[in-house]
């Protein structure tokens, strides 16, 4: 019995002192793209690497009389997708009577109508926007596309 137990308690320091034998230095190997990838996604706002702040502030108003409309690239919203055009222009038309500051759009690409709505300059507007009716349309998607904006 003293045998035995003076076995297990070998064995037990045995792998105590194994334990401590490893080093306590982590190499770490990084990769010089990890970095211009970061770079290019904080840029282009894809992965922003601060977090967006959100203003629930009333948007500004634009004096339009001084100002004229330009295409750019930008974010729409798509709130549509399906074969039929009579529920596209429905689906449009109810979109305007809820929001009637913001712009619509039907596009048809093959076999599929597509409403897509807004012209957000940033990702993040967008984001926030499809949050926001993401409980009213069932297909909510963000699209990058061609836009309209006053300057």
């Amino acid at each position: 019995m003293v045998r035995k137990g003076l076995i297990l308690c070998g064995l037990l320091g045995g792998l105590s002192a194994g334990a401590y034998a490893q080093e306590q230095h982590v190499d770490v190997v990084v990769d010089p793209m990890i970095a211009a990838l970061q770079a290019f996604r904080a840029e282009h706002e894809i992965n922003p690497a601060t977090r967006p702040t959100v203003s629930l502030a009333d948007k500004k108003v634009v004096d339009k009389r001084n100002m004229r409309r330009v295409r750019t690239r930008g974010f729409r919203v798509q709130i549509f997708s399906g074969a039929n055009r009579t529920d596209a222009v429905s689906v449009q038309n109810g979109f305007l009577r809820q929001f009637s500051d913001m712009a619509a759009y039907i596009n048809y690409e093959e076999p599929n109508f597509r409403v897509k709505v807004g012209d957000f300059r940033t990702r993040t507007e967008a984001n926030n926007f499809m949050r926001k009716i993401r409980g009213q349309y069932s297909n909510v998607f963000v699209f990058v596309e061609d836009i309209w904006v006053w300057q």
